[in-house]
Parts: C-alpha cells; sequence; structure tokens
C-alpha cells in the first residue's frame, strides 16, 4: 500500500463526509455553528485521521488516529431525536458510520496482531 488513498475506509470515509455535507446543508441556519459544524467536522476527522495516522511511523499512534474517529455516529443519532435528520437519510449515514467502524475496529486488531 503506497498511500493512505488506497485504503477502502479511507474511500468510504471521504463518501460518507460528502453525504454529511450534502445532508446538513439542509439544517437551519440556526445550526451553523452547532450541528451542522460538529457533523462536517467529524464526518471529515474520519478520513482526516486515517490519512493522519497512515503517515505515522509508530503503530501505537495510528491506532490512536484510527479510534479518534468514531464521534459522528452520536451526532447523527441526536440530529434524528431533534429532527434535525429526517429518518431515511439517518438511517442511511448511520449505516454508512457502522460499516466504516466495522473496517476502523478490523483495522485496529490487524495493526494490533501485527505490532
Amino acid at each position: 500500500m503506497n498511500s493512505y488513498r488506497d485504503l477502502i475506509v479511507w474511500k468510504a470515509a471521504i463518501e460518507l463526509a460528502v453525504d454529511c455535507y450534502s445532508v446538513t446543508t439542509g439544517f437551519p441556519s440556526k445550526e451553523a455553528y452547532g450541528m451542522t459544524s460538529q457533523i462536517r467536522r467529524s464526518a471529515a476527522s474520519i478520513a482526516a485521521n486515517n490519512a493522519e495516522g497512515h503517515g505515522r511511523e509508530n503503530t501505537g499512534a495510528f491506532i490512536q488516529f484510527l479510534r479518534i474517529a468514531q464521534e459522528l455516529e452520536t451526532h447523527l443519532i441526536l440530529s434524528g431525536r431533534v429532527g434535525l435528520v429526517v429518518e431515511k437519510e439517518g438511517g442511511r449515514l448511520l449505516n454508512q458510520t457502522e460499516e466504516i467502524g466495522k473496517m476502523l475496529r478490523s483495522m485496529i486488531r490487524s495493526l494490533q496482531q501485527k505490532s
């Protein structure tokens, strides 16, 4: 593997971030510095943390970056509960986060076994 861009989980995280940006464009303007910002930031951080961690020479540091990338799900659940995200969109995004979470946990286990 030459680059973090070769990671399937990174590619999936980019798609999730794009979808989150799309969904949050429909949020009320009063949420610009609230939930809109939180969702966009945490969605972008999944791919960014994969890229940052991949560049680390230390496996432990890479694992830590992978663990950091797990807060988006909470923001999406809360957005659904307060009526910012309709159930269909929220469910789709939560399915994506679940799949990415599985990939991240698998990567963490694999890295831990190698170290």
